[in-house]
């Protein structure tokens, strides 16, 4: 009798487990990257019980092969209880570029929950390997170059930002990048975010985890309506992979492979500015902003200045529109306004002031208006046009000249003066005088011009002389092109001079591309001793390779030792030293 109290009491517990618990509808697929003649098992997860109506997505751009094929499981491990029913299809793409599964949704207990999108990455068709550990095949599905958008459909002068990412599975390595075709933003007015380091962080693509670096960040603002596209940034990159072969002692043996990736292209489509509610006065501003107008001094004397400064500070389009002009009266004398911007560009957008100064001077004593000014924006997160008006300013001119108003009621003629600044009657008869003309011949300019081929040809002869000696010295000449070609290939590490760790790898860098153009070797794919036996078949003396693979090793260790500075700037030189005696022997 206790038993069945027992039991009974367990599956209470049990069933109870299983209902607390938040249920949802997860999806995950087989491959985020997939040739168009390839294929995708794409699966949805419900981890609670008393599912029901699951609604799979419309598979737009996509070709379903098989499914759904339905599985339950459930757990008990630990007093622990999981559960699992899920669908799988096996589709099939059918256009190429990026592509997004939809949600699928599921009821229960009356809740209708939703599962993430997946966004596959659609390329040209692929030769499908017979082997699935193919360092190819292996580098193509674990390295995604994204392209992260922060907004599609912004308005026309609203501020989006695009981040290009790097993301790679804790399966393979990457050993050197090299952009070989950076993005265009055609309709796009932007402007390139600094990023000063670039950190290795974790995250998640198409639910699975990942490491990523930002490679590249910039600020887009649409200036016009209509498809917009960001053409693909295109990278080199250097992955170790897994060859699926082992060393003596068990280690897997990897193997580096040299392949180019492109993020999939963008397409933007703006907003146009809605034409309801427009201010006459809208000159393009878009963002959420502040508008005011000051004045420097509003009591002062006749030809004492003033400044009058309209400033308008936020968020939003600051670099795209013009400010507002104000208006004086003919007794106040205005000079073209100062233009000051104090801007500030980041992933977030534009913000900061912009403002516009000018000068008033009054010509006369009295008491003048300055008529207030507007200024108007479209906030596009509340949709609507809004517009700020100032307050009329007054200057009082409490010394200076009277102006005489000029009396309307009554008028006497006056005899028209003649006098050199007047303008003067039209005249009836001319009187020509000849203009003094020198002649060419025989003048200064004439002599010095004639001189001139004869002074030209033994200052040639000169020339080409030297030119000659300096082409005829060969020892120089090759020493002269061996120190250009070493300042060529360490500018990057010479920039990095100070920092550690980004100095040896670009010093490495150097020596190995050095190689790489001077020989046609892949040095990546060789080790330090194979350097050296190629560098001795290729007759270099023994004393020149033993200090090459010195600084190699050097490079080596020091990414993992404390260095000072100067000894950074004699590895540095030890390395332009080594390149320039390799240059002379090659």
């Amino acid at each position: 009798m206790k038993l069945k109290l027992y039991i009974s009491l367990f599956i209470c517990i049990l069933s109870a487990a299983i209902v607390a618990q938040e249920a949802t509808l997860k999806i995950s697929v087989s491959k985020n990257k997939l040739g168009i003649n390839q294929r995708l098992r794409v699966e949805f997860s419900i981890d609670k019980q008393g599912g029901e109506n699951f609604t799979p997505p419309s598979f737009t751009n996509f070709k379903v092969v098989g499914g759904p094929s339905q599985s339950v499981s459930q757990s008990w491990i630990n007093g622990n209880v999981s559960f699992q029913q899920s669908y799988t299809y096996i589709i099939e793409p059918t256009i190429k570029g990026e592509i997004t599964i939809g949600s699928a949704t599921v009821k229960i207990g009356g809740k209708l929950i939703k599962s993430d999108p997946a966004k596959i990455i659609v390329l040209d068709a692929v030769e499908i390997p017979k082997d699935p550990n193919d360092p190819n095949y292996i580098a193509q599905q674990n390295i995604h170059l994204v392209a992260e958008i922060s907004q599609i459909r912004p308005y026309v002068g609203e501020g989006i930002y695009v981040e290009y990412r790097l993301y790679v599975s804790e399966n393979v390595s990457v050993y050197d990048t090299s952009v070989t075709e950076a993005p265009t933003y055609v309709g796009f007015w932007n402007q390139d975010i600094k990023i000063s380091d670039f950190p290795v962080k974790m995250g998640k693509y198409n639910g699975e985890d990942y490491r990523y670096i930002v490679l590249q960040k910039a600020l887009l603002i649409p200036t016009k309506t209509g498809k917009l596209s960001i053409d693909p940034m295109k990278m080199d990159i250097v992955i170790g992979v897994p060859s699926g072969r082992s060393d003596f002692f068990g280690n897997a043996i990897t193997r580096n492979v040299r392949r180019e990736f492109a993020s999939a292209k963008k397409i933007i489509n703006p907003k146009e500015l809605p034409i309801a509610g427009k201010p006459e006065n809208f000159a393009g501003a878009v963002g959420a902003f502040d508008f005011t107008v000051s004045l420097s001094k509003d009591i002062l004397k006749a030809n004492e200045t003033s400044l009058v400064e309209i400033a308008v500070s936020g968020k939003g389009n600051l670099k795209l529109f013009e400010l507002p002009a104000i208006a004086t009266p003919a007794e106040l004398e205005m000079y073209q306004p100062e233009r000051k911007e104090r801007v500030r560009i980041s992933s977030t957008g534009i913000s900061g002031a912009v403002t516009d100064t000018y000068t008033v001077v009054p010509l006369f004593k009295g008491k003048y208006k300055i008529p207030s000014v507007s200024f108007s924006y479209f906030n596009p997160k509340e949709e609507q046009y809004k517009t700020i008006a100032t307050d009329d300013f007054y200057v009082d001119v409490q010394e200076g000249k009277e102006l005489v108003r000029a009396d309307t009621t009554s008028s006497k003629k006056q005899t028209v003066l003649s006098a050199d600044r007047n303008f003067r009657y039209i005249a009836t008869k001319t009187h020509f005088v000849t203009v003094d003309k020198t002649d060419f011949f025989k003048s200064t300019l004439f002599y010095i011009l004639l001189l001139l081929p004869m002074l030209a040809i033994p200052m040639g002869i000169y020339i080409g002389r030297k030119n000659e000696e300096r082409n005829n010295d060969l020892v120089g000449n090759k020493l002269r092109k061996a120190q250009k070609l070493a300042k060529k290939y360490l500018s990057e590490a010479q920039k990095q001079l100070g920092k550690k760790e980004a100095f040896y790898e670009a010093l490495e860098r150097a020596l190995h591309n050095y190689l790489k153009a001077k020989l046609g070797l892949e040095t990546a794919d060789i080790s330090k001793e194979k350097i050296a036996e190629i560098l001795e078949n290729k007759k270099v003396e023994k004393n020149t390779i033993l200090q090459f693979t010195e600084v190699l090793q050097s490079s080596d260790f020091a990414r993992y030792t404390p260095y000072t500075a100067n000894q950074m700037k004699e590895e540095f030189e030890r390395a332009k030293n080594v390149i320039i005696q390799l240059d002379k022997q090659l």
